[in-house]
């Protein structure tokens, strides 16, 4: 039985990205070596480094001024990093969900930090508008994209203070702005590669203004000034990321990409407003096209296991919500095929017509 792999990270990836990995570890290119034992600073593995700073950039359409590194830590750990490295007197978040509010916790160790909106009121099930962005920030982070809850922030907003933005769950979904961002960062498990490396595209002029030592290994001038090389980069999973912008870049780059995933999230959110069983949990003009949220309709609240239960006979992997919502979770990256979605919601209908 196929398995359809809804997982909100790590998550699906390419199977040709998986198998060119897995090639790689064996043997790397004929030497006869695996990727995962040669050395970072020999020529086979600067060769992979330089080819996914080359394909991020050339994706992305990333300006001249920014650079691209490779880090460890996950996202949690750029939590610190941003503020320790720009934060001076203020810095400004826009709470959207639970990473966002961690982000923000992390920044008050380091100095004044306010909430300039949250939709904690209603369980972050939309994206705040109208607020104020403090001129005075030394920056404003947002984070794009929320894998609990199923909302995003799809337009890259104007800031007068340096923009910061978590996109972990939404990088290469769409194109990017990448000159309206200081910083944009995000753990690879989502849309890139595996869990173990994260990402951090920043605007260099942004640095050396918070006023404070910062320890070398969280210092961003340390990486830009060794490429991401001050000590051993996470190999394997830089390697694969590398697979996948190449697969990205086959299939026709972000712009393609953002057409099948709104064609994709179009098809599951249709669904949902249809069945009389399933109900969404993001407000509409909040929707995520990467997470799509949804839970059983009061009236039958009962039958949440039963189908959990149905559906994951079915082959669908991964689609039970998180605790703090409940319900379920259709996780639909850029690697889910349309094919997948389409067999997720069959289920939901063959369910339906068992239980309306």
């Amino acid at each position: 039985m196929k398995k359809h792999n809804f997982s909100a990270g790590p998550s699906i990836l390419a199977k040709e990205v998986m198998e060119n990995t897995a090639k790689a570890v064996v043997d790397l290119n004929g030497t006869g070596l695996s990727v995962m034992e040669i050395s970072h600073r020999g020529k086979d593995f600067m060769a992979i480094m330089d080819e996914t700073v080359a394909l991020f950039k050339e994706l992305l359409e990333i300006p001249e001024g920014y650079h691209v590194l490779f880090l460890g830590g996950g996202a949690s750990l750029q939590f610190s990093m941003v503020p320790y490295n720009l934060l001076g007197k203020k810095a400004a978040y826009l709470e959207t969900g639970s990473w966002a509010k961690k982000a923000a916790k992390e920044a008050k160790f380091f100095g004044e930090t306010v909430i300039v909106a949250s939709s904690a009121d209603k369980n972050y099930n939309y994206i705040p508008k109208n607020f104020t962005i403090p001129e005075d920030a030394d920056y404003f982070h947002i984070t794009t994209n929320n894998t609990i809850y199923g909302t995003e922030i799809k337009e890259d907003m104007n800031s007068p203070v340096p923009l910061v933005a978590d996109m972990s769950s939404d990088i290469f979904s769409r194109p990017v702005d990448i000159s309206k961002y200081g910083i944009i960062y995000g753990g690879a498990q989502k849309n890139l590669g595996p869990a173990g490396v994260t990402f951090v595209i920043i605007r260099e002029d942004i640095l050396g203004k918070a006023g404070r030592p910062i320890p070398t290994m969280l210092d961003y001038k340390t990486h830009i000034d060794q490429g991401s090389m001050f000590n051993t980069p996470p190999c394997l999973p830089i390697y694969t990321s590398m697979e996948t912008l190449r697969w990205l870049k086959k299939m026709g780059g972000v712009r393609k990409m953002q057409e099948i995933n709104q064609h994709k999230a179009q098809l599951m959110y249709s669904e949902i407003e249809r069945n009389s069983l399933f109900v969404g949990t993001a407000e509409k003009d909040s929707r995520s096209i990467m997470n799509v949220c949804f839970v059983m309709n009061e009236k039958y609240k009962d039958l949440e296991a039963e189908f959990l239960s149905f559906a994951t006979s079915k082959g669908m992997v991964g689609i039970k919500g998180h605790r703090s919502v409940g319900g379920f979770r259709a996780s639909i990256y850029n690697a889910m095929a349309v094919e997948s979605v389409q067999a997720l919601i069959d289920v939901m209908q063959e369910f339906e017509k068992e239980h309306k």
